[in-house]
């Protein structure tokens, strides 16, 4: 998703890792999320979770959150600093981790924070106005319940696509 607007705004692409919370016997259902600058929300009705278990999510989801940030090369927030940012996510049913995305980026300062998504619950999009300068979304629905749902093939990105596709933006004039 992020690649092909890059590429058709002819802008620079590069990875922003955040980590999902997922309940451990549910792993759709995100109980909060992580991001760089030590980020965490946790989602309130799970905020009193057990405080062994919220250790346990978070300390699991930090290390896959320093292997992506290492493996994608995510650039340090100080290279984002003064930059207008457009942060891309395939949908946004719950919004937690947009949400640790969204307030991760905040530290660079960048003179514009955009989020655009393909879909997006209207509820969401509502409460993630004032995190941003401006929301584009192709369609805001009610009840994102599930953002696979809008598509036709919805599968996971294996580590290596995203290495590739980081790697055709690397050599495009626009870098």
């Amino acid at each position: 998703m992020a690649a092909e607007i890059a590429t058709r705004l002819q802008l620079p692409l590069h990875s922003w890792a955040v980590r999902k919370l997922a309940h451990p016997s549910n792993p759709e259902l995100a109980l909060g999320a992580i991001a760089a600058g030590d980020v965490l929300i946790w989602d309130e009705p799970f905020g009193r979770l057990d405080t062994n278990l919220r250790q346990q999510l978070v300390s699991e989801q930090q290390w896959e959150l320093k292997r992506r940030q290492q493996l994608y090369n995510d650039p340090p927030v100080d290279a984002l600093h003064g930059r207008p940012l457009i942060v891309v996510d395939d949908g946004v049913a719950t919004g937690l981790t947009v949400r640790a995305a969204l307030q991760s980026l905040r530290a660079a300062q960048p003179t514009r924070l955009v989020l655009a998504v393909p879909v997006i619950d209207r509820q969401v999009a509502q409460a993630l106005k004032p995190a941003v300068d401006d929301l584009v979304a192709l369609a805001t629905v009610d009840d994102l319940w599930a953002v696979g749902a809008w598509y036709q093939h919805f599968d996971a990105v294996q580590d290596q696509q995203v290495i590739s596709i980081l790697a055709a933006a690397q050599l495009s004039p626009y870098r």
